[in-house]
């Protein structure tokens, strides 16, 4: 019976060093190959095309554009292509929103390589790779038929509205903001009101502090 041909890996991080250092995790496992890299969402896409992966890992935070939309390009034009975010956010915040985007799995950064190996094993067998409170949250939810009450604020935000906030919790300005995620400063103005609106937040100065607080906090 023939070899298999290895399950081949994308990764996309803004840090040189985190994919190298992945490459060099992957590279060990005889039935994993890394078959490009890319720092950016459209980086990404062109290397989609250029390489034909099996599997993207796909870092939340890029320099250029947001991981949750590339998430949904992935899905949108390539629907494929399996997708695992790896991340130093909080599953908590962040696992429903890239499952909902189309991604196959969430592991953070700070896991064993260990982890790392069986959750992409896991995604490339057809399953969902989340941790064990998180499944049972998504569960309970399934079950119900509808989400349960929040208990975190950001919880109400939209995926480009919490992308705001986590950038405003990192002291990015309104105009580096907007070049981060291609759009104008005045969109960016409009999602800060729709985020003081739902955190019912007054001033500018107190959303600053909020997202700064709620970044500090390690839910970042």
């Amino acid at each position: 019976m023939p070899d298999l041909p290895p399950t081949r890996i994308l990764i996309v991080d803004d840090h040189p060093l985190v994919r190298e250092s992945l490459t060099t995790l992957i590279q060990q496992q005889p039935e994993l190959l890394v078959c490009g890299e890319a720092g950016t969402q459209d980086e990404a896409m062109a290397a989609i095309d250029a390489s034909s992966p099996d599997l993207a890992i796909v870092d939340i935070s890029l320099s250029r554009g947001s991981g949750l939309d590339l998430v949904k390009d992935i899905r949108a034009r390539h629907p494929d292509l399996a997708v695992l975010v790896l991340s130093m956010h909080e599953e908590s915040i962040y696992a429903e929103r890239v499952v909902r985007a189309g991604a196959r799995g969430y592991v953070m950064k700070k896991e064993s390589t260990k982890k790392v190996i069986e959750a992409i094993r896991h995604v490339m067998n057809g399953e969902l790779y989340l941790s064990p409170d998180i499944m049972t949250s998504l569960a309970k939810k399934f079950v119900a038929g509808r989400p349960p009450t929040s208990t975190l604020p950001v919880d109400d935000l939209s995926d480009r509205e919490l992308e705001v906030f986590r950038l405003l919790g990192q002291s990015h300005e309104t105009r580096e903001i907007a070049h981060s995620l291609d759009v104008s400063i005045k969109t960016i103005q409009t999602y800060c009101a729709r985020i003081k609106d739902k955190l019912r937040i007054r001033t500018g100065t107190e959303l600053l502090r909020e997202a700064i607080q709620w970044t500090e906090s390690g839910a970042r």
